[in-house]
C-alpha cells in the first residue's frame, strides 16, 4: 500500500503530544482561529498545498474511528471527506455507483437485486434501465447548470468536486481489503457528476425512485385485455405503500425549550431508523473550515455534508415525514394512438426514451421509456399498485424532487446557523428537503419543528376540482392526488415564495416554533405537540385528527411528561433513548394475560410468561420475546380499528384507542401460535430477549435491545426472524446514529453520540463493532467537538491526505 501522499501519526502524552500535532498538522504555522465561538483548528495554507494544484486535508482520528476533518474551502472539504468514506465504506460506496451508472447488470447479472438503497427496483436490469435512462437523458447535468438558488450553489459543486478526487485518491493510494469487494473490477474511480447522481438518487426515493419498476416496465398496450383499476383496492394499497409502519427508514426526534431544562438552554434527543446495510447508512464525521463552519454529526454515505449534527449552538434531526412527494395524472389517450395523449382538446405525442443496457454473459437489452409533459408513463407504484396502461388511459406521474439537488445546500446553511430562527430562513431560502421533517433545538432555549419539504402543490381544492374517480377515493386515503391530464388547468400550481415550480413555498408548510416540546415518531404534524396541535395544511402534507401510531402516542407521553417534569438535561435524554418501553405492552398486557387461561386451556405457564413480562424490550426482560410475536402475528390478522373496545377519539388521541379486543377468535390464534413457534424453536417463552434477538459480528452474538414499530417502542429495532438460527439474527433497520446534545454556557456542546452499527461494513476494520457493542450495553460516546476535547483523546491519529 502506497504511503507517500499522507501521513499517519499515533499520539498520545502531554506536551510532547501537543508539538508532535502541530508539527503534523501544521508543518509551516500555527494559527488558532475562533470558529462560531469554538477554538478550531488551524490548517495549512496555500503554499503548503502539494505541487499541481492537487487537493489535500488533514484527518485527526479519535476514539471509535471518528474523523474531524479540517480544510481550507470546500474542495478539500469535499476531497478529506471522500476519502475519509472510502476508507471505511468503500464497497458499500462502490456499489452505489455501480447503481447510478446503470451497470449493475453488467456486473452481477441482469435478475439479481440491489440493496434497495437507491430505489425501488426490484432487478438490475429495472435499476439499470432506470439510471441508465437518467444519464442518457443528461438530467443530473442539467440540474447542476441552474443558478442557486433553485439549483445546487458553488460551494456544494465545490464539495461535490473535493469528495470525488478523495474517493478516486483513497483508491489509488490504498488497497480494498474488506472481502465484498477486494478485487472486484466494479470497484472504479468516480467524477463530481457520479456523487451528484447518487444525490439525486436520494432525492427521488419518494418519488420516481418508488416507482422505477413501474417506469421501465411501461409498455404501450397490445391487443388483448387490459385489466381495470379498483379504486377501493388501489386506495387501501396506497394508504399502505405510504404508511410509516411499512417504510424501511423512519425516526424519532424531539426538541425541548430552555423553559423545560435545567439551565434554560434547548436540547436535543435525534434518533432515525434507517437500514443497518448498505447505501443508506450514516456515517459519523466533523467538518471544519476555520471561518466558516464547524459541525459534527452524520451524514449518508456517498453525501458530501453533515446531514443531522450539531454545533456549537444549534443542534437538528430529521424524521421520515408524511407528505406525499408525487402525484399522478390519469391520461385521456387518442384512440387511434395510445402514445399520444390530450390535453385541453389538443393530441400530444409522448417521447420515447431508449435505452440500452450492457448485460453479463449476454446481449444488451433495449427498452423503451414513455414520457410526458407531466413526467415518465408509470404502470404501478410497487407490485401492490398496479396502473395498467390500456387503449383509452395511461398514468404519468410526477415528482418535483426530480428538479431538486438543494439538500445538501440545506444541511451547509444548517451547519453555519446560529440559532432556530437561521436555521428556519435556512429552509426559506434553500427549500432542499424532499422527504424530512427538520425538529432543532439551540443554546438560546429554543425549538422548532417545520415539515418544509419539496412537494407538489396539491392544494385540497386542486383534488377537489380535479381528481379523476380514482383519485377522488385515493388522495383522502392516501394523500396520493390522480389529477385530470386532460386539463392544464388540472397541473399543480405554484407558490411566489417557492423556488421552483410547482411545489409549495415555506409560507404553507407546517411549522411550530418554541414549544416546550417539539416531537415527531413518523405521523403527521399534527400532534408535534400535543398542547399545541397544528392543523390547516393540506392533505398531501399528512393527516389531522386521525388515529397515531403506537410509538407516536408512547412518544408524547414520554416527552411530555419529561417536559412537566422539567430541569431537563443531556443525560434524561440519554434514559429516554434506552428507557425501551413497550407502549402496546402497557396497553394490551394485562388484558392478555387475564384472557391468556380461556385461550390456552391447560398452559399457565405461558400465561404466567406474559403476566410476569416487565412491559420493556431491554436485553434482560423475560416475556418480550413471546409478547412480540404474539402481538406481530395479532396485528398482522386484526385491522387496526378492531383490535380495540375502545375506538379512537380526536379529543384524546394520545391515549386512544385501548382495551385490547380479547374475544376476538384471532387473540387465541395468536397467542397459541406464538407459543407453538417458540417451542418448535427451541426457545424458552421466558428467555432474556438478548438471547433470541442479537446480531453476529466477529463470530460473536451482539445482544440488541428495542422492538418493533408494531410495539410502539422508541429505540426501534425491526430484526430478522430466523426461528432455526436461535431468533432474531440480524437487524434489517432500527436505530442508527443516535445524537443527544446540550449546552452548558461554554464554548462547547454537551453531546453524546452513537452510530449502533459501527463506523466501517469491513470486518477486516477495527471500526466494524465496537460501537455496536456500546449500542449493546447501552453505553454512549462523548462527541469530541472542541480543540481540547479532540487533542487529548489518548487515541489521537493525524492523516494528512493529499491527492
Amino acid at each position: 500500500m502506497a504511503q507517500r501522499a499522507f501521513t499517519s501519526v499515533p499520539l498520545g502524552g502531554t506536551l510532547l503530544f501537543r508539538t508532535r500535532l502541530r508539527r503534523h498538522l501544521v508543518p509551516a504555522v500555527v494559527a488558532l482561529a475562533t470558529v462560531a465561538g469554538t477554538a478550531s483548528p488551524a490548517v495549512p495554507d496555500e503554499r503548503h498545498r502539494p505541487s499541481g494544484g492537487g487537493l489535500s486535508a488533514v484527518i485527526r482520528y479519535t476514539e471509535y474511528g471518528i474523523p474531524h476533518i479540517v480544510a481550507e474551502d470546500y474542495a478539500t472539504l469535499g476531497f478529506g471527506t471522500g476519502w475519509a468514506q472510502a476508507a471505511d465504506q468503500v464497497c458499500v460506496l462502490a456499489d452505489g455507483f455501480v447503481t447510478v451508472r446503470g451497470e449493475r447488470s453488467r456486473h452481477f447479472g441482469p435478475d439479481g437485486a440491489p440493496d434497495g438503497a437507491l430505489s425501488s427496483a426490484t432487478t438490475n436490469l429495472s435499476s439499470d434501465l432506470y439510471f441508465r435512462g437518467v444519464r442518457d437523458a443528461g438530467t443530473v447535468e442539467r440540474l447542476l447548470a441552474v443558478p442557486a438558488p433553485a439549483g445546487p450553489s458553488r460551494d456544494v459543486r465545490e464539495l461535490m468536486r473535493g469528495w470525488a478526487a478523495g474517493y478516486n485518491a483513497w483508491l489509488k493510494q490504498n488497497r480494498v481489503t474488506d472481502p465484498a469487494c477486494a478485487g472486484a473490477d466494479w470497484v472504479r474511480p468516480v467524477t463530481r457528476l457520479d456523487v451528484a447522481r447518487r444525490g439525486f438518487a436520494l432525492a427521488v426515493l419518494g418519488g420516481q425512485g418508488r416507482a422505477v419498476d413501474g417506469i421501465t416496465a411501461a409498455r404501450p398496450p397490445g391487443a388483448g385485455p387490459v385489466p381495470s383499476v379498483d379504486p377501493a383496492r388501489t386506495a387501501a394499497a396506497a394508504r399502505a405503500l405510504f404508511a410509516a409502519e411499512s417504510a424501511d427508514m423512519g425516526s424519532n426526534a424531539v426538541a425541548f425549550s430552555g423553559g423545560t431544562t435545567a439551565n434554560g438552554r434547548g436540547l436535543l434527543l435525534g434518533n432515525p431508523h434507517y437500514p443497518w446495510h448498505g447505501g443508506r447508512r450514516f456515517w459519523q464525521s466533523q467538518q471544519t473550515i476555520p471561518g466558516e463552519l464547524n459541525v459534527s454529526g452524520g451524514s449518508l454515505l456517498g453525501t458530501t455534508a453533515v446531514g443531522i449534527g450539531f454545533t456549537d449552538r444549534v443542534a437538528w434531526s430529521h424524521t421520515v415525514a408524511t407528505g406525499v412527494t408525487l402525484n399522478l395524472h390519469q391520461l385521456t389517450l387518442d384512440p387511434t394512438d395510445p402514445t399520444v395523449y390530450v390535453v385541453d382538446g389538443r393530441p400530444e405525442r409522448m417521447r420515447k426514451r431508449t435505452v440500452t443496457v450492457p448485460v453479463r454473459g449476454g446481449a444488451p437489452v433495449t427498452r423503451t421509456q414513455w414520457w410526458t409533459r407531466y413526467g415518465p408513463v408509470v404502470t404501478s407504484l410497487g407490485a401492490s399498485l398496479p396502473l395498467p396502461w390500456s387503449a383509452t388511459t395511461a398514468y404519468a406521474l410526477n415528482d418535483p424532487n426530480a428538479v431538486n439537488l438543494r439538500a445538501t445546500d440545506t444541511a451547509l446553511g444548517f451547519a453555519k446557523a446560529r440559532s432556530t430562527r437561521d436555521m428556519r430562513e435556512v429552509l426559506r431560502r434553500t427549500q432542499g428537503l424532499p422527504w424530512v421533517n427538520t425538529i432543532a433545538a439551540d443554546a438560546g432555549g429554543h425549538t422548532l419543528f417545520s415539515q418544509s419539504q419539496v412537494l407538489p402543490r396539491i392544494t385540497d381544492e386542486l383534488a377537489e376540482r380535479c381528481s379523476t374517480p380514482l383519485g377522488k377515493v385515493t388522495y383522502p386515503a392516501s394523500g396520493v392526488a390522480v389529477l385530470d391530464g386532460s386539463r392544464t388547468g388540472c397541473a399543480p400550481g405554484s407558490d411566489r415564495d417557492a423556488v421552483q415550480p410547482g411545489i409549495f413555498g415555506p409560507s404553507r408548510m407546517p411549522v411550530l416554533q418554541d414549544a416546550p416540546y417539539a416531537v415527531n415518531s413518523n405521523d403527521s404534524a399534527w400532534l408535534t405537540n400535543a398542547d399545541r396541535p397544528l392543523t390547516g395544511y393540506e392533505r398531501v402534507f399528512g393527516t389531522i385528527a386521525t388515529p397515531r401510531s403506537l410509538r407516536t402516542r408512547g412518544g408524547i407521553e414520554d416527552v411530555a411528561g419529561m417536559a412537566e417534569r422539567g430541569r431537563l438535561t443531556v443525560a434524561d435524554l440519554q434514559r429516554q433513548q434506552f428507557a425501551n418501553r413497550a407502549p402496546a405492552g402497557d396497553l394490551a398486557a394485562a388484558d392478555a394475560a387475564k384472557a391468556c387461561p380461556a385461550a390456552l386451556p391447560g398452559d399457565p405457564a405461558a400465561c404466567a410468561v406474559i403476566a410476569r413480562w416487565d412491559r420493556t424490550v431491554d436485553t434482560d426482560s423475560r416475556g418480550a420475546l413471546l409478547f412480540d410475536r404474539f402481538w406481530r402475528k395479532l396485528t398482522a390478522a386484526v385491522p387496526a380499528a378492531q383490535l380495540w373496545k375502545v375506538p379512537f377519539s380526536a379529543a384524546d388521541p394520545v391515549r386512544t384507542p385501548h382495551t385490547l379486543d380479547t374475544a376476538s377468535p384471532a387473540f387465541a390464534k395468536a397467542l397459541g401460535d406464538a407459543v407453538a413457534e417458540l417451542r418448535a424453536a427451541g426457545i424458552p417463552l421466558d428467555a432474556p430477549l438478548g438471547e433470541h434477538q442479537f446480531v453476529v459480528r466477529g463470530g460473536t452474538r451482539i445482544p440488541v435491545s428495542g422492538g418493533t414499530e408494531a410495539l410502539g417502542i422508541w429505540n426501534k429495532t425491526e430484526p430478522v426472524w430466523n426461528a432455526a438460527g436461535g431468533g432474531y439474527t440480524e437487524v434489517a433497520h432500527g436505530t442508527s446514529h443516535v445524537q443527544a446534545v446540550g449546552w452548558d454556557g461554554g464554548r462547547c456542546p454537551v453531546a453524546r453520540t452513537l452510530l449502533t452499527y459501527s463506523q466501517s461494513s469491513n470486518p477486516n476494520s477495527p471500526h466494524f463493532n465496537d460501537q455496536t457493542a456500546l449500542f449493546s450495553g447501552e453505553r454512549w460516546v462523548t462527541a469530541r467537538f472542541c480543540e481540547k476535547d479532540i487533542l487529548t483523546d489518548p487515541k489521537l491519529r493525524v492523516v494528512r491526505v493529499r491527492g
